[in-house]
């Protein structure tokens, strides 16, 4: 069993290629749930790396630019509607997290992920709870996913005007509960969901 770090016991395993891991949108009615995978370059510090929700839109745009270009390597796991209402948000959540440290062009000799568990990965992997805000290669990971469904909820809405998915992001606000009665569902929207399945009369 691997140990779950915090901000009081966390230390920094002692190998040199670290890659950091985080989830975007295990909360929205709607789309994908988003991991990121990403190995830093230690002679090339990036400034500026906390959790992305506590940054602007405008500044985490620039940093994932940085990190793009800055990384060692990064990399986008998901996993769509239909695998989340198949496996539920948990199991569809480390699934993309292994789809993510799987497609690195680099493999980690550690995984430190961003929460409480970590899914089944082929070297040591350890959970850092709040380590979107304590490890840096989490950070990344954060602000990459955090980019990349964010952009991905603006091309839904450009398809579904109505939802108003550029404002929620497809979280489960009042506009999106209003719209969702009103419209229906979407393809898109993930059906296990209960307020999606009042929307369709299964609840």
């Amino acid at each position: 069993m691997s140990v779950i770090f915090n901000a009081q016991n966390y230390q920094r395993p002692n190998v040199v290629l670290i890659a950091g891991v985080d989830e975007v949108g295990r909360g929205p009615l709607v789309g994908d749930v988003v991991t990121a995978a990403v190995i830093l370059d230690p002679s090339k510090p990036i400034e500026g790396l906390t959790d992305s929700k506590k940054l602007s839109e405008k500044k985490r745009n620039a940093l994932a630019e940085i990190i793009k270009r800055d990384a060692l390597a990064w990399s986008i796991g998901r996993a769509d509607p239909s695998e989340i209402d198949e496996l539920n948000i948990l199991h569809a959540t480390m699934l993309a997290m292994q789809r993510a440290v799987a497609r690195l062009d680099i493999q980690p000799e550690h995984v430190l992920i961003d929460g409480n568990r970590v899914p089944n990965l082929p070297m040591a992997g350890n959970a850092v709870v709040k380590g979107d805000a304590l490890v840096p290669e989490i950070s990344a990971a954060s602000i990459i996913a955090k980019v990349a469904r964010d952009q991905e909820m603006d091309e839904l809405d450009q398809i579904h005007p109505e939802y108003g998915f550029a404002k929620h992001k497809g979280y489960p606000t009042k506009l999106h509960f209003e719209m969702l009665a009103k419209f229906g569902p979407t393809p898109h929207h993930r059906k296990s969901f209960k307020p999606v399945q009042k929307a369709l009369g299964l609840s």
